[in-house]
């Protein structure tokens, strides 16, 4: 096998990204091993996708099963674990129909495109106006990046796609002045990761269902990092009273192996006619086999109520951490989708904090310049998160000392 090192990631890879010096070889629950065998715990999860940690039983047999069976079909046929998942997912949520694709930005590309579809057959041309959130993520395919509210993502790629408008997130006034008749769908995550872990006010997320209900706009929610019992419900929606038309999910669905759903009504669905939309890869058996047992695991009483009993650890020990080094300004989030921003003090130093961690053998996120993100396994057990935080504790402690 050819030995290979940080070093050739600038000679083969294109340089859209800028990985850690490590290169991890193996996983195990909620921890990883380096080439070198070093020893890292992960408080990361891929960015909110490895839900069972890395290597679960369940997940591992499950796979190994179906890579027995059957690999790839076209979407001429379908196949029987495609249908169980969408089967589940219907159980789970308030979907009657299913489509499944490969990323979040594939999911949302397509509840997108359902959105406009659904609006120029109902209403016409003229309703195409999509309203969107600051600091929003929702994928990079030229329509989500430009739906997302972060312009450095979009800028750059020469025109593009019209009629979306952004607002501030969380205020009522704005979004009451841009919504009208001619507003096809507000899409928005009932939770912002990329742009800081902010949570909807209970009075904003309301208003918008009902200005959407009142000019007979679709709300889509995107799901892709807070569904599949990240917020420690299902999905964020259940926790909110608020209900989309349409929910795009990913990450965490299938815990590691690449899979996305979009989740709507019958009434819905019947738009994407045969022809309209489709995937190669979306819906693929090894996918879904995984996604199943995921989905079966993830969605038990026990394990969701597990989750919120690690969320109150997380926030407990990064309490206590901040008594002794004051870094942090507040914790916000749900579930475990935890975000620490830093005080006046600390203001840009998140990367600083996130590399200080990885010295001491710990993997955590960012969510901007200014935030420390955490989305570790929904079932870390409870040593490895107080394990984890006494490596954390060291890393700020020294950045303390500089």
């Amino acid at each position: 096998m050819t030995e290979v090192t940080r070093k050739d990631f600038d000679e083969v890879m294109v340089p859209c990204y800028n990985p850690m010096s490590i290169i991890p070889v193996r996983g195990e629950g909620s921890r990883i091993w380096d080439q070198q065998d070093n020893e890292f715990i992960d408080f990361a999860g891929g960015i909110a996708v490895s839900c069972l940690g890395h290597c679960h039983p369940i997940m591992v047999k499950a796979l190994s099963e179906q890579a027995n069976k059957l690999w790839h079909l076209s979407n001429v046929m379908t196949n029987e674990p495609a249908l169980r998942l969408a089967k589940k997912l219907v159980e789970l949520s308030f979907a009657e129909n299913i489509f499944f694709a490969n990323s979040g930005a594939e999911a949302n590309e397509a509840a997108l495109k359902l959105a406009r579809r659904y609006a120029v057959d109902e209403f016409g041309e003229k309703k195409s106006k999509i309203i969107a959130f600051n600091q929003g993520f929702h994928g990079r395919t030229f329509f989500t990046v430009t739906v997302g509210g972060q312009a450095a993502y979009s800028d750059g790629f020469g025109p593009k796609p019209g009629d979306i408008e952004h607002i501030p997130y969380n205020d009522i006034q704005a979004f009451e002045a841009a919504i009208s008749d001619d507003t096809c769908a507000v899409m928005m995550e009932p939770l912002q990761g990329e742009g800081g872990i902010i949570a909807p006010t209970p009075e904003f997320v309301q208003t918008v269902r009902e200005l959407c209900d009142k000019h007979n706009a679709l709300l889509i929610f995107d799901e892709v990092q807070t569904g599949n019992g990240r917020t420690g419900d299902f999905y964020a929606y259940q926790g909110l009273g608020v209900t989309p038309d349409i929910l795009s999910t990913a990450k965490s669905l299938g815990g590691g192996f690449p899979i996305a759903a979009v989740l709507t009504s019958k009434k819905l669905a019947k738009h994407l006619k045969v022809g309209t939309h489709g995937s190669t890869y979306g819906g693929n058996p090894l996918a879904c086999a995984v996604a199943e047992a995921v989905v079966g695991h993830v969605s038990q009483p026990e394990v969701l109520a597990g989750i919120k009993e690690r969320e109150a650890m997380f926030r407990a020990e990064l309490q206590r951490i901040n008594a002794k080094y004051p870094i942090f300004s507040e914790v916000r989030g749900k579930g475990l989708l935890l975000g620490a921003e830093l005080n006046d003090d600390w203001k840009g130093r998140s990367r600083d904090v996130l590399v200080a961690a990885g010295e001491e053998g710990l993997l955590v996120l960012v969510a901007g310049a200014n935030v420390v993100r955490f989305t570790p396994s929904l079932v870390i057990s409870p040593e490895e998160i107080q394990q984890g935080f006494a490596r954390f504790e060291a890393a700020i402690a020294k950045l303390y000392t500089l």
